[in-house]
């Protein structure tokens, strides 16, 4: 039996690799790097993701850059004694060797400091993951509605019955 791809199969098998959005390299898998859009005058924007490891040493996420921010950091953010806590993490995030390290609101994320422009809703932001123990990866970070896939919230992790902002305001910086 002979098999004919039609041209809409075609442009449709070419389209998924972007509909993917991970990127894999080396040992280190990126699943769906993504952000949130930020209101006009916020100088401050964030970085989610999922980071795997599928070798058989531990790998550091030390740094990360793009050029829609003067600096990337990275961040944990964590409840303490009733407040929400952020805290830079200045020696890297550990990704263990063959686990997953997921970044996402109120825990682990990258905090994009001094934007160029704010972040806008269906846009792709470029960022350079640094590693120590692997290969820098150049990813994009999809600016996605704030009704988009924002994980569920943990007990702990609201206020006054909202989400925190991740824009850095009202949020203890005492790791800075």
């Amino acid at each position: 039996m002979k098999f004919r791809l039609s041209l809409p199969m075609l442009l449709m098998l070419l389209a998924l690799p972007a509909v993917a959005h991970d990127y894999r390299q080396g040992i280190l898998s990126i699943d769906h790097p993504w952000s949130r859009p930020t209101p006009p005058g916020t100088s401050m924007g964030v970085g989610y993701m999922a980071i795997s490891n599928t070798g058989d040493t531990t790998v550091t996420l030390v740094g990360a850059r793009s050029t829609r921010a003067a600096h990337v950091s990275i961040h944990e953010s964590r409840t303490q004694d009733g407040v929400m806590r952020m805290e830079r993490l200045s020696a890297g995030l550990e990704i263990p060797a063959g686990e997953t390290v997921t970044l996402k609101p109120h825990g682990y994320h990258l905090m994009l400091e001094k934007l160029t422009r704010p972040l806008q809703e269906g846009e792709s932001i470029p960022l350079t993951l640094e590693f120590e123990g692997a290969d820098d990866i150049a990813v994009e970070l999809k600016v996605e509605s704030l009704d988009g896939p924002a994980m569920p919230a943990k007990d702990g992790d609201m206020q006054g019955g909202k989400e925190m902002d991740h824009s850095g305001q009202g949020m203890n910086h005492s790791g800075d």
